[in-house]
């Protein structure tokens, strides 16, 4: 590990505190029978809405193939419906999904809120935020080295 760069380090701490928060979530999230990667479709069907398959898996980390199997899960709870219009699908929340959400959201994002809250002053979350952000917009315009 001496050879690690800050840079190195820092990831491996973001991608440890993904995963615990994640599983953590998922453990939060199963009082309202939703995985957390199930409430962050929902959250953003709910906010685009009405809005494509191919849409929906640019807004969220799940994969074509993952998403097509859990649509099929949420349309089968009856969480979505799936309403043809002319040669798309468009997909929406039902009644059910946002009942459940309504209960859920402020549950689950107090929930991810007590990660930094309780260890930061608000200041410092003020700083991580503006990093993160600087972070995160300098990646999506980042390019796989060429070999």
């Amino acid at each position: 590990m001496r050879n690690n760069t800050i840079g190195s380090l820092i990831w491996l701490r973001l991608m440890r505190f993904t995963n615990q928060s994640n599983q953590l979530s998922n453990e939060f999230l199963k009082r309202f029978d939703l995985t957390t990667a199930q409430f962050d479709v929902l959250v953003q069907i709910q906010i685009y809405q009405p809005l494509t398959q191919s849409e929906l898996a640019e807004k969220v980390t799940v994969t074509q193939g993952g998403i097509s199997r859990m649509l099929a899960r949420l349309e089968k709870e009856d969480y979505i419906v799936r309403k043809q219009d002319w040669k798309t699908k468009m997909i929406s929340l039902t009644d059910k999904a946002e009942a459940i959400l309504e209960e859920a959201m402020p549950a689950q994002l107090a929930f991810q809120t007590s990660f930094f809250a309780d260890v930061l002053n608000e200041e410092e979350e003020k700083t991580l935020y503006k990093l993160m952000t600087r972070i995160h917009k300098h990646s999506q315009k980042k390019e796989l080295p060429l070999e």
